[in-house]
């Protein structure tokens, strides 16, 4: 069973069924708020929901019409704006007629308190924590759906924010590993503070679920399971590329806002725009969003004959987008279908014509500096040679010259604050885009060389070799190379230390709470056999990083293993333009700073060729 099957049927079963044993009213009103409906969204259809006594959905942070002949159930985050507003539904009228709250986790006193002290409390009938914090995002992936986390764990003015942060992100984390029954040992990155102070908490709270079901974590290969935090400057080098992989490409190169894609029939005109969202109910995404962006349209292609084929429609050899058309005319009862199939070629056309027009450029120059070596695997002897035509382009987007510079830098492992200057002051970046690059060291990643700093680092994890089918995407993010030496115990300790002593899990019960009882109504045996590997990435991941989790999955199957990995992140961090305004909206004011102690500096458009000269000129 997916993670996001399992977190439907405990939402069906612990808060819509169960509900109805509490209640005799045959018909309520369901109130979600922000996190709680993506998570139903995500997780379950709206049939289902309706078929269990559910005659209205509605969103909390909305106005409502009053309802008190109803029963209401409130599935809502222990949040203070959450809660205010289900009290705020009965200071003046009663809007409904009984309630029954279910926290996604566990609920600060002050908000039981606050609740306690409100009239709201006369009506509610239940009042419970089924601790699902978290928002399944795919089969294998999950986000915490915290898009402030990464602002406030890596800005320097919101350093007191931070420890809230991650106590809050530790809090959704302990749900994951609780709903499905794990209690891993955990191991942190050696050299990420935040990864550590998370792991810390995160024990805490494994530690309260474990005191209150002993079986947690027990059962075939479950002492094996481990968590692994690392934070987003493990490895900024697979953030910087421009992966080509379907699913990556999409994200980082069309304009997608919550996962959904639009985009106009040409062969239709006068349709409305067409929105597609790209989830795993849709079959064909499932099947090629970690393919190469060099096969995808072929397989689409072959999809598409083949269901020709199978309902009779006829076509031609080569099928385009008018056959689609016309099979659409003749055939109108394979809408749906057929739909799907136009959707994936007018994307995939869409990618290639981004890549030809902006990346095709750019990607030979950036495996170079990821890898370190060329596509014969010689060194890189002069990576400034590399990337001097890159910068001097002005037909190059900002954002990619700012990734060109940066895999410049961390191949260099930093570079001096003269050098820094020259890149800037010849590629033209903005001051805004510079505070950017200068902000990155924020992740770990170090920018500006100094003599106190040039050697500094403890060990380093050693790579795996991998055989690269295209020589475009022979980089490999490092979290594979970690999943792989866990699940072979193979991970250096040195690194990724364990918290406290591998597979060490406290003994000590202590006393019961109410909030966790909802554990007993599953023992280990009902959950999938076999360990996990849960791997959380502190601000955000990347495609190739989730794409990752499936490989080595599926790699472990074939060898009849049962290890499964799931992949965390406390947002989605898709591609590198978004790392951008983060840094630079809370940062600018530090290159200010730096600005100020420097000469104002300009290019002339005919200096290019002297400005090539220095680049050339510059020593590494």
């Amino acid at each position: 069973m997916t993670l996001k099957a399992r977190i439907g049927e405990r939402i069906m079963e612990d808060i819509i069924q169960q509900n109805k044993l509490v209640s005799n009213s045959k018909w309520k009103i369901l109130v979600l708020d922000k996190l709680s409906v993506r998570i139903m969204s995500a997780c379950c259809k709206m049939k289902d929901v309706i078929d269990e006594g559910i005659t209205l959905v509605e969103d909390l942070s909305k106005s409502r019409q009053p309802m008190p002949t109803f029963e209401v159930i409130y599935f809502i985050t222990p949040t203070k704006d959450s809660v205010e507003s289900v009290i705020a539904d009965f200071v003046v009228d009663r809007k409904y007629k009984y309630v029954h709250i279910y926290f996604t986790d566990s609920c600060p006193e002050s908000l039981f308190k606050s609740i306690g002290q409100n009239k709201v409390t006369k009506y509610i009938k239940t009042l419970k924590e089924v601790n699902i914090a978290f928002l399944p995002y795919e089969s294998q992936v999950f986000s915490l759906d915290c898009q402030e986390s990464f602002e406030a764990i890596y800005s320097p003015s919101h350093l007191t924010k931070r420890e809230k942060v991650l106590e809050r992100i530790a809090e959704q984390l302990s749900t994951v590993c609780a709903t499905l029954g794990e209690y891993p040992s955990i191991r942190y990155r050696h050299e990420g503070e935040n990864s550590m102070i998370l792991a810390q908490i995160l024990q805490n709270k494994l530690n309260a679920f474990k005191a209150d079901n002993p079986t947690m974590g027990e059962g075939p290969d479950k002492a094996r399971s481990q968590l692994i935090i690392v934070d987003r400057g493990f490895d900024p080098v697979s953030v910087l590329l421009h992966e080509l992989t379907y699913q990556a490409m999409v994200q980082d190169l069309l304009p997608i806002e919550n996962d959904v894609y639009k985009y106009e029939n040409q062969q239709q005109q006068g349709l409305p725009v067409k929105q597609v969202l790209l989830d795993e109910d849709d079959d064909l995404w499932v099947s090629l969003r970690h393919e190469h962006i060099a096969v995808v349209s072929q397989k689409v292609t072959t999809h598409l004959k083949n269901f020709a084929r199978e309902k009779r429609m006829g076509g031609s050899e080569k099928t385009t987008m008018r056959d689609l058309s016309n099979m659409l005319k003749k055939m109108p009862q394979y809408q749906k279908e057929l739909s799907k199939y136009s959707t994936h070629l007018h994307m995939a056309e869409d990618c290639m014509k981004h890549y030809s027009e902006r990346v095709d450029k750019l990607c030979k120059v950036e495996q170079d500096l990821a890898m370190g070596n060329d596509t014969m695997g010689n060194p890189i002897k002069d990576p400034m040679k590399n990337v001097v035509h890159i910068l001097l382009d002005s037909d190059i987007f900002a954002s990619d010259k700012i990734r060109i510079i940066l895999l410049y830098i961390v191949l260099r492992g930093g570079i001096q604050e003269s050098a820094l200057d020259k890149l800037i002051q010849h590629a033209r970046i903005s001051p805004g885009d510079e505070a950017s690059i200068r902000n990155l060291n924020l992740l770990g990643v170090n920018i500006v060389q100094k003599d106190s700093n040039k050697k500094s680092g403890g060990p380093k994890l050693n790579r795996l070799e991998y055989e690269a089918t295209y020589q475009l995407s022979r980089w490999t993010p490092l979290l594979k190379d970690v999943m792989l030496m866990t699940i072979e115990d193979k991970l250096d300790p040195k690194i990724f230390p364990f918290l406290s002593g591998r597979g060490a899990a406290s003994s000590k019960t202590g006393a019961r709470s109410a909030r966790y009882q909802w554990h007993e109504k599953k023992g280990p045996s009902e959950y999938k056999s076999g360990p996990r590997l849960f791997v959380f990435v502190i601000g955000g991941m990347t495609c190739s990083e989730m794409r990752a989790a499936y490989e080595v999955t599926n790699q472990m199957r074939a060898k009849n293993q049962k290890w499964e990995v799931l992949l965390g992140k406390s947002l989605v961090l898709f591609r590198f333009d978004l790392l951008v305004p983060l840094l630079t909206e809370h940062h600018y004011a530090i290159y200010l700073l730096h600005k100020n102690k420097q000469q104002t500096r300009h290019i002339r458009s005919d200096d290019t060729c002297q400005a090539r000269q220095r680049l050339k000129a510059m020593p590494d």
